[in-house]
């Protein structure tokens, strides 16, 4: 097979796969804007009994909206649609979030599915160990920002927005932009000891040069900080950081620590 049939056949596999990925995402991206969830009575069963029903309006990212809504925002705060579109914008950012989410486990199985026969055995069994650590690490950033944080964030700022005498209201896109990709981006900074640990294992990067430019990494998570939070202000680009840094010096130990062992005699 020369290399441009290599090619073609490479090109060809990506395609199907996006196309199969494509048959999941779509459905449900689909059904969370065009459906809400009820609940209903049924004689013999204790428990409310959820179904889909037809909303072109109120539907599942309405339905969440209201949700975020009442979870994030302090008491008092009014939230409001300055732009003609913002409310649909708004639902097509949640609808996108949790069609992404739901459809997770396939596309990941899609993804490895399309990188395995690329990889050697030594990289395939590396992809194996940080699986559980990578996605435990990123659903804990995840909901740490969720629960706590970004709820917190908005409280911290709104006292700025009391103490100055003003009024707390907030457009629903903002709202929505600031909430989603706040949370989102915990999660992926929770993956950074993973990506560390993955690059010196594939002796790419040695764990000296971790150790030995931190003071650029901790720069690099400020500037990160600052151009992920679409707010202005530097609290949340410091809420964001200083995690951040905890977590780079958390895989240069681990990385650290694996070329130790590597380094050890076999028996010792």
């Amino acid at each position: 097979m020369s290399e441009l049939e290599k090619l073609f056949s490479i090109v060809e596999e990506l395609r199907r796969r996006t196309l199969r990925i494509l048959y999941v995402f779509a459905p449900l991206f689909g059904f969370f804007l065009t459906f809400q969830i009820k609940v209903a009575r049924v004689p013999g069963i204790p428990w409310p009994v959820p179904y889909p029903y037809p909303n072109l309006f109120y539907n599942v990212t309405a339905q969440v909206f209201g949700w975020l809504r009442a979870w994030m925002l302090p008491p008092g705060t009014t939230l409001v649609n300055i732009g003609i579109g913002d409310s649909v914008i708004a639902q097509m950012e949640i609808g996108l979030l949790l069609a992404l989410a739901v459809s997770m486990p396939w596309i990941t199985h899609e993804v490895g599915a399309f990188l395995m026969p690329a990889l050697r055995h030594n990289e395939r069994a590396l992809l194996k160990s940080i699986a559980i650590p990578g996605s435990i690490l990123f659903i804990a950033g995840f909901t740490l920002s969720f629960v706590w944080l970004t709820p917190f964030t908005f409280l911290l700022l709104f006292k700025y927005v009391s103490a100055m005498g003003l009024l707390p209201y907030l457009s629903a896109d903002s709202f929505i932009t600031f909430t989603l990709l706040y949370t989102t981006a915990f999660g992926i900074i929770f993956e950074l000891p993973v990506f560390i640990y993955t690059l010196t294992r594939l002796h790419i990067v040695k764990s000296e040069f971790w150790r030995r430019h931190w003071r650029g990494a901790i720069l690099g998570c400020l500037i990160f900080g600052m151009v992920i939070t679409p707010d202005n202000s530097g609290i949340t680009m410091m809420l964001i950081a200083l995690p951040m840094i905890a977590l780079y010096f958390g895989g240069a130990f681990f990385a650290q620590r694996y070329e130790r062992r590597a380094r050890r005699p076999v028996g010792a």
